[in-house]
């Protein structure tokens, strides 16, 4: 029997499941370190990493999971603190892995996956699935590319240090009600068919990928709530208002055109919404 399911947005591509005693995050990110990413011209690489426990305490728990879609450091900076604090099992590529226990993290909670797995957890599943982080400009580059496979590299002490070191979606079941989170506006459409979810969650429309929004639907059908992710401003305060940079609220025309029958769903900071058993 299902129960009811919690989803609470933490910004950027941070979010809390909870159902039935369980707690589920995806990217816990809530440092908001300011590298000037979002401001043209301001962007610097050789920002420090840095991590921010107050806000962590203030906006994260408890947390049985963790789920990393990639490294960049807007996904996986805060993750050792977390791991650390909470006790959770962290799920992630060899390379995300190795940059978090160069970072700290327990190694005992670190769990490789590579897409293809299917996980039972107390009270839930994790399905593993291959992805591709986005592109950027005429050339299609990618923001800090490479792999660490092998040993443990040295302590990543700026932001360019967090390589994509490959990139995964996940589709979280309690019981009846899965939810699909496609961190980056690519995806592996033919593994991904068929999958059905109750709520996808998704980036906002992107030039760099033809009919993204129609395809996906396609592929995963119309699901019943589509939420979008990572559109705000990652930069400006959590307990501000979410500014939209990345398409939040443009996600909702395409899915009145492409998904009709899907329920709309935009949270704003620390906003929850429950999809009921």
């Amino acid at each position: 029997m299902s129960s009811d399911v919690t989803v609470r947005w933490l910004g950027t591509n941070a979010w809390e499941i909870t159902s039935d005693g369980a707690t589920v995050l995806i990217d816990p990110y809530v440092s908001r370190t300011y590298t000037g990413a979002t401001k043209p011209g301001e962007f610097n690489p050789d920002t420090p990493i840095t991590v921010d426990e107050s806000a962590i305490d203030e906006h994260i728990g408890a947390a049985d999971s963790i789920l990393v879609t990639h490294a960049h450091f807007d996904h996986i900076a805060d993750v050792p603190y977390v791991a650390e604090r909470t006790g959770a099992t962290v799920l992630g590529t060899e390379t995300h892995l190795n940059l978090l226990r160069a970072m700290g993290a327990p190694d005992d909670q670190l769990a490789q996956v590579g897409g293809g797995e299917l996980y039972q957890f107390e009270g839930y599943t994790v399905e593993v699935f291959r992805s591709s982080h986005g592109v950027s400009g005429k050339h299609k580059s990618l923001l800090f590319p490479g792999t660490r496979p092998g040993e443990v590299p040295k302590r990543p002490e700026v932001i360019k240090d967090l390589v994509e070191g490959g990139s995964l979606a996940y589709l979280v079941s309690f019981g009846a009600i899965s939810l699909y989170f496609n961190a980056v506006p690519s995806f592996h459409e033919r593994e991904v068919a068929g999958i059905r979810p109750t709520a996808l969650f998704m980036q906002g429309p992107n030039p760099h990928y033809p009919d993204y929004e129609e395809r996906l639907f396609a592929a995963v059908g119309q699901p019943p709530y589509v939420i979008p992710t990572h559109w705000d401003d990652y930069e400006e305060p959590l307990t501000e208002p979410a500014i939209d940079l990345f398409g939040g609220a443009a996600l909702g025309e395409k899915v009145a055109e492409h998904s009709p029958d899907s329920q709309f769903v935009l949270l704003d900071h620390l906003e929850s919404f429950t999809i009921e058993a």
